[in-house]
């Protein structure tokens, strides 16, 4: 849930129930709720938000400001408008952010919820990264150089939810393939980790 230690005015200025105000907001049917854990029986508070995993993804891949991912996030791809989307055919994923090449920002889950993109994975010993991790999809392939406008974008965000959600720390900012090694390699090679760090680090 949101830090709601910070100031309480500027959280309201930024966030509502999970949703982050300067993004457009598209709920996605697939998301469900963080698992709760026992703290009187000293359990991890699994629904605790400490981790931020970016991802990138194109579709098809490669082809970038059209309409499928928005598709694929809200059940509605049609998996016969192109020959590589029949291996999509049932398949439920989501994230809580999108970041287009020109920056536009679409949320499609509260980040008090649990979005589905990380899979099977692993963080610091713990499995299932889905249970307390925020992801943001990047439009891109991880071999084609993001753009100025996301990397700012990016940097805001990343920026904002830290407020809301001060778990996550810059230790606990990795990439998809950092909680799925072997399985999964966003956000790629083009992704400028030590850019971005920076520009964090200066935005605040």
């Amino acid at each position: 849930m949101i830090n709601h230690k910070k100031n309480a005015a500027t959280l309201g200025l930024l966030w509502q129930d999970g949703w982050y105000l300067a993004a457009s907001k598209r709920a996605s049917p697939f998301f469900n709720a963080r698992p709760q854990g026992d703290v009187s029986l000293g359990q991890v508070n699994l629904s605790e938000v400490s981790l931020l995993v970016i991802h990138h993804i194109s579709l098809p891949a490669g082809e970038f400001s059209g309409h499928f991912v928005d598709d694929l996030f809200m059940g509605a791809l049609d998996c016969k408008a192109h020959p590589s989307f029949a291996e999509l055919n049932g398949l439920e994923v989501s994230a809580h952010f999108f970041i287009r090449r020109d920056g536009e920002l679409i949320q499609y889950v509260s980040c008090d919820d649990r979005a589905w993109h990380a899979g099977v994975s692993c963080f610091d010993g713990r499995d299932n990264c889905n249970d307390f991790a925020i992801g943001i999809e990047l439009e891109g392939t991880g071999e084609t150089a993001y753009t100025a406008a996301q990397y700012r974008q990016l940097i805001k965000l990343t920026n904002d939810i830290t407020v809301a959600y001060p778990k996550i720390t810059v230790d606990r900012i990795c990439g998809h393939s950092d909680i799925a090694p072997g399985r999964k390699h966003d956000p790629g090679a083009s992704f400028d980790w030590i850019g971005y760090r920076q520009g964090l680090q200066a935005s605040r």
